[in-house]
């Protein structure tokens, strides 16, 4: 860990209470020049250290800390290694900005989180808000995965993200296949993972895996075309750090359960969070007319197994074959 991750370490565990230069120096066994270096910058980076001559340093209760240094400290030693984030106050969206350093050979484990979007996508197409006081994040991998398999990597990074945000607001969270994060009935996290493909091996080239966390009610509430469908993990202002530590914690879950294969005990984890096993919902499949069904669950390669009104034998469907609209006017 840098200087700098462990400076903010250790203000964050003393938030509110000053620290001397000296104390820092000795505590972490480096100079008093080094921290005084990591400390501008950390103030470079935007974090509200405060100083106070003859003090020292101090973090405020307060301080909302979202920075690469905030959410590596909070890693495991292994993922720390095998990751290098990047934090940025605005783009236009965090998967099309990897996508293309993953063009130009960028390596697996770039992560990219920025405090808010202009542009930011979900499936399909679809634009999806991205307001500021959320978590947007993507990371590039490089997986040794076929086509056929790709579309686990949205399911498996799904369990992750389910298991991080509820660690973080204590709420059972449920996932409405492929894609999305249910708390209460309402979405609080979407996923869309975007890949190329080796032509010649029919393997992925890259994938770049993005999410964005609703933490809380944008300031003004919801558009009005989302108020209906739209949640967040928090009724009210988190904990402080609260960003830093879902990216953490999901950048945790993931690499580990990334690392156990396309066959790990995850996928009974994505089967028993599901929102929609057992209930009846309208199936739009590409270029046919819709049809009544009744969800079953989850085969397993992932796909929706369902028992269409009127047949006898279930049906699987893949996550670019449909869209499903769970209850009248929530479209999936």
């Amino acid at each position: 860990m840098s200087v700098k991750a462990q400076v903010l370490s250790a203000l964050d565990a003393a938030r509110g209470r000053y620290i001397s230069g000296q104390e820092l120096a000795d505590q972490l066994g480096v100079s008093r020049a080094a921290i005084w270096k990591a400390v501008t910058a950390l103030r470079a980076d935007g974090t509200p250290i405060e100083a106070i001559t003859n003090r020292g340093y101090a973090l405020p209760h307060g301080a909302d800390l979202l920075n690469a240094d905030a959410i590596t400290a909070l890693l495991t030693p292994a993922v720390a290694q095998a990751i290098q984030i990047t934090v940025v106050d605005r783009l236009p969206g965090t998967n099309a900005a990897l996508r293309t350093q993953a063009a130009n050979g960028a390596p697996e484990g770039l992560v990219l989180i920025a405090q808010a979007q202009s542009a930011g996508r979900g499936r399909r197409g679809h634009s999806f808000f991205s307001p500021p006081g959320g978590l947007y994040l993507s990371i590039l991998l490089r997986p040794a995965f076929s086509t056929r398999q790709s579309p686990q990597i949205t399911a498996l990074a799904a369990v992750a993200a389910a298991r991080a945000a509820e660690q973080l607001c204590g709420t059972p969270i449920q996932i409405k296949w492929v894609n999305d994060l249910w708390k209460n009935g309402k979405k609080v996290c979407g996923i869309l993972t975007e890949a190329a493909v080796d032509l010649e091996s029919g393997m992925l080239d890259y994938a770049v895996l993005g999410l964005g966390f609703n933490l809380v009610q944008p300031s003004g509430g919801w558009p009005k075309e989302l108020a209906a469908v739209a949640g967040s993990l928090f009724d009210s202002a988190p904990a402080p750090g609260a960003r830093a530590a879902l990216a953490a914690a999901f950048l945790n879950e993931f690499w580990a359960l990334y690392h156990t294969g396309l066959r790990g005990s995850w996928l009974d984890d994505y089967r028993r969070r599901q929102a929609l096993t057992g209930r009846h919902v309208t199936l739009i499949p590409n270029g046919s007319e819709p049809r009544g069904a009744t969800v079953l669950g989850i085969d397993d390669d992932c796909r929706l197994l369902v028992r269409c009104d009127g047949d006898l034998a279930p049906t699987a469907f893949g996550s670019d074959e449909i869209r499903v609209i769970p209850e009248l006017g929530a479209l999936a």
